[in-house]
C-alpha cells in the first residue's frame, strides 16, 4: 500500500522512477565576481536600466547636463550600456567589471566617437565634470570595495558627483546576496568632507514589489564647493 501510494505521488510530480534534483545554487562568491558571471551568462543590467525606470534617470540626468553645460561625463559601472543608449553626453567615458559588458557597449556604440569604454584594470585616473554612479553602490557588499569605489568614483569629478542608490541601513532577507543597503551619505560626510550634499530626488516610481516598474534608488546630487 504504501509503496503504491508513493509510487502516485511520484507520478503526479513528474518523477518517473529516476531521481531528480533540483539544481544547486552557486555560492555567492563577492561582489565582483556575481557581475562578471551574470554578464558572461547573457543578463543584462537590470530593470533599472530599461523601462520606465531607464527614462525616467535619462530624463534627470539629460537636463542636468545640459543645465549645468557639463561636456564630459564618466561613470563607474556602465553595465550592458542600455541606460547610456538614453543619454545625451557629449563626452563619456564609461568603466566595468565585466569585458563582457564592454564588448556589448562597443558594438552598440562602434559608430559614436564620443563614447570610449575601459576595464577598471585600465582606469588610469581619468577625470570629467561629471561623475556618475547609477545603481551600483547597493550592490557593493564588501566594505573594502564599496570604500575603494567611492572614493575613485569622487576623484573622477572635477565638478560634480550623481548617485542614484538607496541611502538606508535597512537590509532584508528577503533581498538577494548581491544587494546590502547602506547609508552612504554618512560615510561620505565622515570620509570626503570636501563634498555637499546639495539636492536629493526622490524616485518618481518608487519601489513596490516589482523591481521592473520601481526602485528603491533616489538621486543624490554632490557639488564640490569653490
Amino acid at each position: 500500500m504504501l509503496k503504491q501510494l508513493v509510487g502516485r505521488i511520484g507520478q503526479a510530480a513528474g518523477l518517473t522512477g529516476r531521481p531528480h534534483f533540483l539544481p544547486l545554487r552557486r555560492k555567492f562568491t563577492g561582489s565582483n565576481d556575481y557581475w562578471v558571471r551574470r554578464y558572461r551568462k547573457g543578463r543584462n543590467s537590470g530593470g533599472g536600466s530599461y523601462g520606465r525606470l531607464a527614462a525616467f534617470k535619462a530624463q534627470v540626468l539629460n537636463d542636468f547636463v545640459r543645465e549645468r553645460g557639463i561636456q564630459t561625463v564618466i561613470e563607474f559601472g556602465c553595465g550592458d550600456g542600455n541606460q547610456l543608449a538614453l543619454a545625451t553626453y557629449p563626452q563619456y567615458l564609461g568603466f566595468d567589471i565585466s569585458r563582457d559588458a564592454l564588448a556589448l557597449c562597443r558594438t552598440r556604440f562602434a559608430d559614436d566617437p564620443s563614447r570610449t569604454f575601459r576595464h577598471v584594470e585600465d582606469d588610469r585616473g581619468e577625470q570629467a565634470q561629471l561623475a556618475l554612479s547609477l545603481d551600483v553602490l547597493y550592490h557593493l557588499v564588501e566594505d573594502d570595495i564599496f570604500e575603494r569605489y567611492v572614493r575613485r568614483l569622487f576623484s573622477g569629478a572635477t565638478e560634480h558627483v550623481v548617485i542614484y542608490s538607496s541611502n538606508t541601513a535597512e537590509n532584508g532577507p528577503q533581498q538577494g546576496e548581491h544587494v546590502r543597503h547602506r547609508r552612504f551619505t554618512d560615510w561620505i560626510d565622515r570620509s570626503l568632507p570636501e563634498w555637499r550634499l546639495v539636492r536629493h530626488l526622490p524616485n518618481a516610481f518608487p519601489f513596490e514589489g516589482d523591481d521592473r516598474e520601481g526602485s528603491f534608488a533616489d538621486f543624490f546630487f554632490y557639488e564640490r564647493p569653490v
